[in-house]
């Protein structure tokens, strides 16, 4: 009877501590109060919204950029000559006189087949020499890519300032005999024959000897 007494006293202590921990907790509810900030609509509903349009970027324009000057023909052949001398002072293969030269310094004047395959003979124009090439052979702003039967193939390249190395095909053909190329052929050829025929004519009498 005891136990049972004791237990229940402490059942009851328990419950009212619990229920004392339960309201002191639990915060008083406030009732809201009504709110008196206005605050506007997002948009009018009878009014057209207005667009506004975007200011476009100016676009910044770059600098062209212009070629790469050329030097002086004759700031060229200085620079192959030294060339030459470095590569015979290393003992190296020696580059060929038309690395000097531009593509529009020559002319083609002969296409002819050799036991390398086909070949060509230019003439460089500002010096009025002349040389047999083949394919593969370098020029100043290019390279001898084919040899056809009555033209040149080229690869052409062209430097810019930044850097850049732009790359075409540039074809030449062989340079058409004109007129005074004819009349000077012919004279070759008919001179030598006048002379032995001046030599041959009894008319003639040989020139005494002394």
């Amino acid at each position: 009877m005891n136990n049972y007494t004791e237990t229940r006293k402490k059942l009851i202590g328990g419950l009212l501590t619990l229920g004392a921990l339960l309201i002191c907790g639990t915060p008083a509810v406030k009732g809201q109060e009504p709110s008196t900030t206005y605050r506007t609509a997002p948009h009018d509903p009878f009014n057209r919204p207005v667009f506004v349009p975007k200011k476009k970027k100016k676009k910044t324009e770059k600098p062209a950029v212009g070629v790469v000057a050329t030097p002086s023909i004759q700031a060229r052949i200085e620079s192959y000559k030294s060339q030459k001398l470095r590569a015979m002072s290393a003992q190296q293969p020696a580059p060929k006189p038309t690395t000097a030269f531009l593509l529009s310094e020559f002319q083609v004047i002969g296409i002819f087949r050799t036991p390398r395959g086909y070949a060509a003979m230019v003439e460089a124009t500002p010096i009025k020499l002349s040389y047999t090439i083949y394919p593969g052979e370098n020029f100043y702003n290019g390279q001898l890519v084919a040899i056809e039967e009555n033209r040149l193939v080229f690869r052409r390249e062209t430097r810019y300032q930044d850097g850049r190395r732009e790359v075409s095909v540039e074809n030449k053909p062989l340079r058409q005999v004109d007129t005074i190329d004819q009349l000077s052929a012919a004279a070759a050829k008919v001179a030598p024959a006048t002379e032995s025929e001046k030599k041959q004519d009894p008319a003639i009498p040989p020139t005494p000897n002394n």
